[in-house]
């Protein structure tokens, strides 16, 4: 776990799959200094991808972050959980105008765009619940017991946004992933897409063929999801000291790593700079 700079681990690796929420946005804007971070990593030549538990697809995400001030030459792409998800419903066989519940923020619905399924407000009318993002600075969690349970046990549901918490202009709330929690402990049926877990990193992979996995620098605010993903597909990683640990002191954060992620980061950064 070694303090690094943001230009050493530029000329370090040969690639980046970098976070969004925490390290270049604090939830409602980006950091002052996060445009340019980014600029310096797309300097090198090298692959940067973003890699992101946003439940919206690659193009939305996107056009959030050239919005606030991002060039869109400094990344190949956002490689979103909600995109490795499209992706990965458009091979599955469902009978054209099925239900889905999809929820999501800003009344997106690219998760399921071109897929010829149609959307219900009835989770327990649906065939798929297809939970993008959460609503819960809106909503409590239990508003989304009482909206979920008629559906436990009848309706699986896809998890696109595995966050346990996200940051809002009010600070951290539930996040799509701590919604799913719970209804999985109500007793239904979920499936992940998204970091930690495996097949958004199988589709970075595909975008960087013949670059070693040990040579891919995996850069996140979150040990549970960033460098506990990170690390198990074999990438190096680096935890940013902005986001949901910021408040976090020196001496905890490797006791805090070893509790969410099971494993400490390779490098610190205190900012994305």
């Amino acid at each position: 776990m070694t303090p690094a700079t943001l230009p050493d681990l530029a000329a370090e690796y040969d690639a980046f799959l970098v976070d969004q929420f925490g390290v270049l946005l604090d939830g409602s804007a980006a950091y002052p200094w996060a445009t340019t971070g980014l600029a310096l990593l797309a300097a090198t030549g090298k692959p940067v991808i973003l890699l992101s538990n946003s439940g919206k697809r690659s193009e939305p995400n996107a056009a959030r972050l050239t919005r606030l001030g991002f060039r869109r030459e400094d990344f190949r792409l956002v490689l979103s959980s909600g995109e490795a998800a499209w992706r990965h419903l458009s091979h599955r066989a469902y009978p054209e105008g099925t239900k889905v519940w999809l929820h999501a923020r800003d009344g997106d619905t690219s998760a399921i765009d071109g897929l010829g399924l149609t959307l219900t407000n009835t989770p327990a009318e649906a065939a798929l619940l297809l939970l993008a993002g959460s609503q819960a600075d809106n909503l409590s969690l239990d508003d989304y017991r009482h909206l979920l349970t008629p559906a436990v046990g009848k309706v699986p549901m896809l998890c696109t946004n595995p966050d346990l918490e996200m940051l809002t202009p009010n600070g951290p709330r539930p996040g799509a992933g701590r919604i799913a929690q719970l209804y999985a402990d109500l007793g239904g049926a979920v499936e992940w897409i998204g970091k930690p877990h495996p097949l958004i990193y199988h589709e970075a992979a595909r975008l960087l063929p013949g670059i070693p996995a040990h040579r891919i620098l995996c850069i996140g605010d979150s040990p549970a999801h960033d460098i506990a993903g990170g690390h198990r597909a074999g990438h190096k990683t680096c935890l940013v000291r902005t986001g949901l640990h910021a408040g976090a002191s020196d001496a905890d954060l490797p006791a805090l790593c070893l509790a969410e992620a099971g494993v400490l980061p390779d490098h610190i950064l205190p900012r994305f700079a």
